[in-house]
């Protein structure tokens, strides 16, 4: 009676399927079948799968296989190489012996049988899959290196292509002479990228927000469907809109892919990491009926306050009924803690808004009054020169240093050949002082360039922080609510509200950034040359009511400004 065969072919890409890979292995099974007289009674075949990172259970076709070995459907076991079966030596040298153990004898059309009647046969099955393990790291590396050295040298290697770009084919061939693709903005799907990136930074939306504004506006994605705010929390966390291909480890600056400005994108990063909070504290969010919602805390009790609203029905003098809404800042805490704080329950929006905007808008007259040209070049600092100085001084110090480094090695070849002056200790002594000269040197030369880095991120910081003041101070008159909405969060850090509406309001902008400013303000022949670029301040705030707002600075604890509005103490410190 002949022995019943089951055979497994197996591929790990999809292009050996194409190279016809599973008919060479058939071919050789069934070769080998018949000239041993055995009857192949099922074949299976695993096409694109990695016998080194899929384990045996995961793989259905050895699974069934294994499942007709315990029912004892077949003799044999036979595959073109033993690699077939996997390539992990932690896991396939077992499943072997497993199947040996079952009754079932395991061959290769090339190695031959694989048995078990003494340790050198365990060992060798081992090491034969260890061998194997090993061949698919080194091709791995192999694969992973050619891919990063390809993003090195600006070339698009695959995978999913992010929201914003397309594949083209612009010619580039691989080593096969097969044409690849490459990558290119797609303007439209770009321009839906620049709206999310400004909303969010400059109208402080957030990713359901602004889910909700693409969906209101018909704004959809590749499959016709909505962006979901998953989608864009990924889009707003991608550094490649920056104009860079990244694979792995590896960024390669790529300008013709560059669809957000660094940074446009680097405020973003900065806005996200500021919205995270810790598990159960009270989330930050936006209304579009409080200027301040998320910003304001009880400065009794310390917590934030939350928004609320209640209603009421008026009746008119003429007997028509009115519903009217008031919204409310309130302090939770009190409620839920009665006798642990001492403030009020709540405050009124209307008018805590209203106070903190006289002294935000007061705040931006001072900001108009400076000359942002004196301010910008001022920020080229003589700090900065002299570092860039010394820099370059050390430079040229290490230059010399291993000048001297060359010379004594041309030295030490004359002393060897006895054709020197100097004898040997006396240069090896010169060798080790210039050893230690060269590694001083170096070691200043690092410090320096790290100090002077740190000096250009600064100054790159506050020429972002003028930017940013300059900008919001023009356009905050003319700003509708929800502009109006994102700059005061940007521009106040916190609001301490306590009883009697007593305020106090922190900057997100230093003390000495704001001295900076005054310093630098308009002088008498600068007026005309600047007046255009110049907004006179609000001189007065409309109200219905003749008390007045007195606004208190940190500097000097005395009156800075009186301004008519509802009775009320601000003070302003500065966080930064």
């Amino acid at each position: 009676m002949k022995k019943r065969v089951y055979t497994l072919y197996r591929v790990s890409t999809l292009g050996q399927v194409e190279k016809d890979d599973i008919p060479m292995q058939k071919e050789a099974c069934r070769t080998f079948a018949r000239e041993h007289g055995w009857n192949i009674v099922k074949e299976f075949s695993e096409k694109g799968v990695s016998g080194f990172k899929k384990s045996a259970k995961q793989r259905d076709q050895l699974q069934q296989i294994q499942n007709a070995a315990m029912a004892g459907e077949f003799d044999i076991l036979l595959v073109f190489m033993f690699d077939r079966l996997g390539r992990r030596d932690d896991e396939t040298p077992f499943v072997v012996e497993w199947f040996v153990k079952q009754g079932i004898e395991v061959w290769s059309t090339q190695e031959g049988q694989q048995r078990f009647d003494n340790h050198v046969d365990k060992l060798m099955n081992y090491i034969r899959y260890w061998q194997a393990s090993g061949e698919s790291i080194k091709t791995s590396v192999r694969t992973r290196t050619r891919m990063e050295q390809l993003t090195e040298e600006g070339h698009y290697t695959g995978g999913i292509v992010a929201f914003g770009y397309r594949r083209v084919k612009n010619g580039r061939v691989n080593k096969r002479n097969q044409e690849v693709c490459d990558l290119e903005i797609d303007e439209q799907e770009a321009a839906v990228v620049r709206l999310i990136f400004q909303k969010y930074v400059y109208e402080g939306y957030g990713a359901q927000r602004l889910c909700n504004y693409l969906c209101e506006h018909n704004i959809m994605g590749r499959d016709g469907k909505n962006i979901p705010n998953v989608s864009i929390v990924r889009m707003i966390k991608n550094k490649s809109y920056t104009g860079y291909l990244i694979n792995g480890k590896v960024e390669t600056e790529c300008p013709q892919l560059r669809i957000i400005e660094p940074e446009l994108f680097e405020r973003a990063q900065e806005m996200r990491k500021a919205r995270k909070r810790e598990k159960g504290s009270t989330p930050l969010k936006h209304s579009s009926r409080a200027l301040l919602c998320g910003k304001v805390f009880c400065a009794h009790c310390g917590n934030r306050l939350t928004l609320t609203s209640s209603g009421r029905t008026r009746t008119r003098a003429d007997g028509s009924e009115v519903h009217e809404t008031r919204a409310r800042y309130s302090c939770h805490y009190k409620v839920r803690h009665p006798g642990q704080c001492d403030g009020q329950s709540g405050y009124g929006v209307t008018k805590l808004d209203g106070i903190v905007e006289s002294v935000v808008r007061m705040k931006f007259a001072e900001v108009r009054e400076c000359s942002k040209q004196k301010l910008l070049e001022e920020m080229q600092a003589e700090n900065l020169d002299q570092a860039r100085k010394q820099v370059e001084k050390l430079e040229r110090d290490l230059q010399t240093r291993r000048q001297e480094q060359d010379v004594l090695k041309e030295e030490t070849i004359l002393v060897i050949q006895g054709k020197s002056a100097l004898d040997r200790n006396m240069l090896a002594d010169l060798v080790a002082e210039n050893k230690a000269a060269v590694a001083q040197a170096h070691e200043a030369l690092k410090m320096a360039k790290i100090e002077l880095q740190e000096i250009e991120t600064s100054i790159q910081k506050a020429k972002q922080t003028c930017d940013d003041l300059f900008t919001w101070a023009n356009v905050y008159e003319d700003a509708d609510f929800g502009q109006r909405q994102a700059i005061l969060h940007q521009f106040i850090k916190e609001i301490r509200v306590g009883r009697d509406y007593d305020v106090e309001i922190i900057l997100n902008v230093s003390l000495d950034e704001f001295e900076e400013f005054k310093a630098h303000a308009w002088f008498p022949e600068d007026a005309k040359k600047g007046q255009m670029e110049r907004k006179q301040a609000p001189k007065n705030v409309s109200s219905g009511s003749n008390a007045s707002i007195v606004v208190m600075d940190e500097i000097s604890g005395q009156s800075l400004s009186i301004m008519p509005k509802t009775i009320a103490h601000a003070s302003i410190t500065y966080g930064g």
